[in-house]
């Protein structure tokens, strides 16, 4: 009986490490179908406008943009994913230690500097910045280039979300600030319970405040992490307001992105070889 119930907890915390890319990948497809229909449906052109040669291509150019941040997010989220930033199957030098290294007790072996241990993944991650819940991975020195080009696309996909549901605020709006328009923008939950509104009415408004709340909650985590990347800092060496490997803004942005920065971002099959190697950081002294 124990081993079984140890087995069954084993697959449903397996099971629960996943559910956040689930949730991501359903809420991303979400707000994409949806901007699709308000795209080839209910676009905001006059009636006369609908049939003319400027609508197909005004439909086109907003369908070829969405889909390029689509293919951007989730390209950069599988790559993030599969690239493994710990210290598994890397030669960390012998006995060649210098400042900086530790010893981790967990991982039985000696890190260097700006590598910890993370207790979610059970290994230690080389430049570890920290852990992301939403994908189940450590942001670290290999994978850092995915992550923060996966944050830039998915502001970028739900400031066009937010722009393009601007119509849904406003027809939920048109009657004034009532009390039925501020607790379906608010609480949609409670409206299709309590069946005041549709089912359509509900997932237009749902994925309406998902992708305001949405917006907001990214756009402050991608200002958070371009202004880490222009000091040269990690999150954990953010908390200490240490900054030792600060080398200026432009080596700084070469650290984290590669050789190739100022195009790499445009597509995660741009090669943009690291400077590094993980180990060994240039600092100030």
């Amino acid at each position: 009986m124990a081993r079984f119930m140890s087995r069954l907890w084993c697959k449903v915390e397996s099971s629960g490490r996943h559910l956040p890319i689930v949730l991501n990948a359903v809420l991303v497809f979400s707000i994409t179908a949806e901007v699709s229909y308000l795209v080839l449906v209910e676009a905001p052109l006059e009636p006369e406008q609908k049939k003319t040669e400027w609508s197909t291509m005004w439909k086109a150019m907003h369908l070829f943009a969405q889909y390029f941040m689509l293919g951007n997010i989730t390209w950069n989220a599988s790559l993030f994913v599969k690239t493994n930033p710990s210290i598994r199957g890397v030669f960390l030098g012998g006995d060649a230690l210098g400042q900086g290294w530790r010893y981790c007790y967990n991982c039985e072996t000696h890190t260097p500097p700006r590598c910890s241990h993370c207790y979610d993944c059970n290994v230690c991650v080389l430049r570890r910045d920290h852990h992301c819940v939403f994908f189940g991975q450590c942001v670290g020195f290999y994978n850092y280039r995915y992550f923060l080009t996966c944050l830039f696309f998915m502001w970028a996909g739900l400031l066009y979300a937010v722009v393009m549901n601007a119509e849904v605020f406003i027809v939920i709006l048109k009657e004034g600030v009532t009390f039925h328009s501020v607790l379906l923008l608010l609480m949609p939950w409670i409206m299709l319970v309590s069946g005041q509104v549709t089912a359509r009415a509900f997932a237009f408004a749902f994925i309406a405040d998902t992708c305001v709340v949405g917006f907001l909650l990214v756009a402050a985590f991608l200002f958070f992490h371009v202004v880490l990347m222009l000091k040269g800092q990690t999150t954990r060496e953010w908390y200490s307001t240490r900054q030792p490997y600060n080398l200026g803004a432009l080596a700084n942005i070469r650290e984290c992105l590669g050789k190739y920065w100022y195009i790499c971002w445009l597509c995660p099959l741009i090669p943009s070889p690291l400077p590094g190697d993980g180990i060994n950081f240039k600092g100030v002294h």
